[in-house]
């Protein structure tokens, strides 16, 4: 864990300190819509100051831990398709204001239908200009979690048009059990396409507005397509789940990868509790 650098913590205005604390109100017509699809757009989770400040520190922060320097001709599909870092709340106090917000924290207890959320991590994920494709795939197959209460927030630091390669989704195909089993590869998109074909899950495929965050669970079917502009497409994730989430025998070694990384020292059948999986909402009686 860094030391963090105390001055960066005057960034912070009251206002966006505020902000993050303040509740986004959902309705019921979207916990219903997220209930039966498994992902949800929402419109103005983040306002413009709050995103200008947090563009740039997540931006500095991604252009001091990237190691990542082969030109895009020289790696994997995966590779491609973005540049990924991990946990920059353990590395920047402004962007673990964001990460522990209680306002987006709300969102994903609410959508989830549960009391509480802890976080699992959260992740960076830098599309450069001319990357490729993330593939069809599903997180929860890297995931030792025993149950399906988890959700992802995805939050642009700008607006993301469609050439841009925003989020796209298989809307309500967490249905759909075929697939789980393919970790993010050029073989997961070409056997999940194949198979989402043949349902009637509708794909979704729009841009992202400045502002506009979406959540999707752990097994509904998603990728992106290629950044064909000349702009880095800034993205920030953060992965929660349910906060008496319980940790299963791993079933592949992806698995086993994260319980070692995201949730040292956690015990098979007991609820994950380490150091770096609080609590960020607990809803109180």
């Amino acid at each position: 864990m860094n030391i963090f650098d105390k001055k960066s913590i005057m960034k912070l205005s009251d206002s966006i300190k505020n902000f993050l604390q303040e509740p986004y109100k959902l309705t019921k017509d979207q916990i219903e819509f997220y209930k039966e699809y498994k992902y949800i757009k929402l419109k103005r989770v983040l306002n413009d100051e709050t995103l200008n400040i947090f563009n740039d520190a997540i931006s500095k922060r991604v252009e001091i831990l990237n190691t990542e320097v082969r030109p895009l001709k020289d790696r994997t599909t995966y590779e491609k398709a973005f540049l990924q870092l991990f946990n920059l709340w353990l590395e920047d106090e402004v962007v673990k204001a964001l990460i522990f917000s209680k306002r987006l924290a709300m969102i994903a207890a609410e959508l989830m239908e549960v009391d509480g959320v802890r976080i699992y991590h959260d992740q960076a994920l830098f599309k450069e200009p001319g990357g490729g494709i993330t593939p069809w795939h599903a997180d929860q197959y890297y995931w030792p979690l025993q149950t399906d209460k988890t959700i992802t927030a995805w939050m642009p630091l700008q607006a993301i048009p469609l050439d841009m390669g925003p989020l796209e989704f298989s809307a309500g195909s967490q249905r759909i059990v075929s697939g789980r089993e393919l970790n993010i590869s050029d073989e997961s998109e070409q056997l999940i396409q194949e198979k989402l074909k043949v349902t009637d899950f509708k794909h979704v495929i729009e841009p992202f507005d400045l502002g506009e965050i979406s959540f999707h669970s752990g097994w509904v079917f998603h990728r992106a397509g290629p950044n064909k502009s000349k702009e880095m497409r800034k993205v920030m994730t953060i992965i929660y789940m349910d906060a008496t989430m319980k940790l299963k025998q791993p079933e592949n070694d992806n698995q086993v990868n994260d319980w070692n990384k995201w949730c040292p020292g956690a015990t098979i059948g007991e609820i994950i509790q380490s150091p770096i999986n609080p609590i960020l909402y607990q809803k109180t009686n």
